[in-house]
């Protein structure tokens, strides 16, 4: 049960009054954080942003001191933005959104100018590599979805750069899944500036009472005799590559990663003047192709894996070229072209429209978000959508898919704003975006990532009870992303718990 303190609205001449409450376990972790640089593990929706936004408060009182909290995507930022323009009293002219749509010479008077700005960090990277900008009046520097904080992301730079910059640094990280190992936290916390973790997990007493409950259901699909025949033909031209790949003293390939990771060991050996390793790279490099193609098949259907082989086609590398001319890989794209042809689908369209009509005949005015990887699978999956009665899809796939950072927050204000109630998104859906009234979340198919996985599950359920419906094609790598991910997750807990206890970096 929460406490009375947990009821009361906090008072602040800065804060909106009668809008935000502190619970207990986000005075606990601000309190760590007004003293240390921290990393916050909080699980989603349960205010990660309103500790940013007291925490800022408290810096503001250090004279002439500025705000910066960056966030992986443009729709994330803009969502942060209007998170502090909702429970502040400050004026939004000392606001600003900054991207790098805005001309250099502007932001630099952007930089001078505002108290609060919110952007990416590719931006503030390219500023602080022109030294358009300069980090010395900035009390605080907020890094979202900190989970990022590795290899050649941008805020290991940003932080360096703050570190060494700023007159009175504090860093704040926040994520609902940093990874699944104390080495991965670890690497998070020293490439961020991090001295102290503060950890809660749904288990936690003084969280566990505000965790919204979801319902999770499981929906097996059966793979048609048409697709399996396919794939047991590219099953025996994948099984040949890795048959000779370990007779060349490769060992362990039993996943994608294993094979990604001998190909780059290849190509390195390769570059040192190892002739050798070249007949390992074109053995690789099919293994590769044909290991994507049947997991396309598998999971996505017959749609997705033409648009694949007519890329394959085109593909100018010896090894693409090769494959393309394997008789039995012709076999398998002949018979993909003829039910191509005929307009076969996944079995999971047709599941799908069903689940969805369903859902908006029983409630019409439910809001509903698919997942999907592949923004072939999105394509497709609005297109059927659009025949369905009272359905009302739209997209929400990233730049480099073809929508601007604007468009891709008009989706999702217009999806807010009840002018669609299917939301299909690609993985720039998945993270960290308050999508508050979503009743259901169906993931077009389970993704190996425990980051992924949480993040996906974050998307529903943040105001009410939510429901999760996965698909799972029987016998495919659905199963085995799906069971990866549990393990992943278990993994995760396990080591929070561990590192909680011990309170170390």
């Amino acid at each position: 049960m929460s406490n009375k303190s947990d009821k009361e609205f906090f008072e602040h001449p800065l804060v909106k009054p009668n809008k935000m409450q502190l619970r207990e376990y986000q005075k606990s972790i601000l309190a760590t954080a007004k003293e240390k640089n921290t990393l916050c593990v909080l699980p989603t929706g349960l205010g990660k942003t309103g500790i940013a936004i007291l925490l800022a408060l408290e810096r503001m009182r250090i004279p002439e001191s500025k705000i910066l909290m960056l966030a992986p995507t443009k729709p994330l930022v803009n969502q942060h933005y209007k998170t502090f323009l909702e429970f502040l009293n400050i004026d939004e002219d000392k606001m600003q959104v900054l991207t790098g749509e805005i001309r250099p010479t502007l932001r630099k008077v952007i930089y001078e100018e505002k108290t609060f700005i919110f952007a990416t960090p590719q931006t503030i990277q390219n500023d602080l590599e022109t030294k358009k900008l300069f980090l010395n009046d900035f009390s605080l520097l907020v890094l979202d979805e900190i989970h990022h904080s590795i290899g050649d992301y941008a805020y290991p730079y940003i932080v360096k750069k703050y570190l060494e910059q700023a007159k009175d640094p504090r860093i704040l990280g926040l994520t609902a899944s940093p990874g699944g190992t104390e080495q991965k936290i670890k690497e998070i916390c020293e490439n961020s500036g991090i001295e102290a973790v503060e950890i809660r997990t749904e288990e936690d007493q003084d969280v566990s009472a505000w965790v919204k409950e979801k319902n999770i259901e499981w929906v097996s699909i059966e793979l048609p005799k048409s697709f399996i025949k396919i794939k047991q033909v590219l099953d025996e031209v994948y099984k040949e590559k890795i048959k000779k790949l370990k007779s060349r003293g490769a060992s362990r390939l039993r996943t994608k990663r294993d094979i990604l990771e001998l190909q780059a060991y290849l190509a390195k050996e390769a570059r040192k003047g190892d002739k050798s390793a070249f007949g390992g790279l074109f053995l690789a490099g099919q293994a590769i192709k044909l290991e994507h193609s049947i997991g396309l098949l598998e999971t996505q259907g017959i749609g997705v894996l033409e648009s694949y082989w007519k890329k394959l086609r085109k593909d100018a590398s010896k090894a693409g070229k090769a494959l393309v001319n394997d008789k039995r890989v012709l076999n398998a794209m002949r018979m993909s072209n003829e039910l191509y042809e005929m307009g076969s689908k996944h079995p999971k369209i047709s599941k799908l429209c069903s689940i969805i009509d369903q859902q908006i005949r029983a409630k019409p005015n439910s809001k509903i978000i698919v997942f999907a990887s592949y923004r072939d699978s999105v394509k497709e999956i609005y297109e059927t959508l659009q025949k369905i009665d009272r359905a009302h899809p739209v997209m929400l796939i990233g730049q480099k898919e073809g929508l601007s950072q604007k468009q891709q927050i008009d989706v999702i204000k217009d999806f807010e704003s009840d002018i669609y109630n299917c939301l299909i998104t690609t993985s720039i859906g998945e993270e960290g975006l308050h999508i508050s009234s979503a009743d259901i979340a169906i993931f077009y198919e389970p993704v190996p990532s425990e980051v992924r996985n949480i993040q996906r599950r974050g998307r529903v359920g943040r105001v009410k009870i939510g429901s999760i419906i996965i698909f799972i094609t029987k016998n495919t790598r659905d199963e085995a992303y799906y069971w990866t991910a549990q393990r992943k997750e278990g993994e995760m807990k396990k080591t929070l718990s561990k590192m909680k206890k011990k309170n170390q970096i």
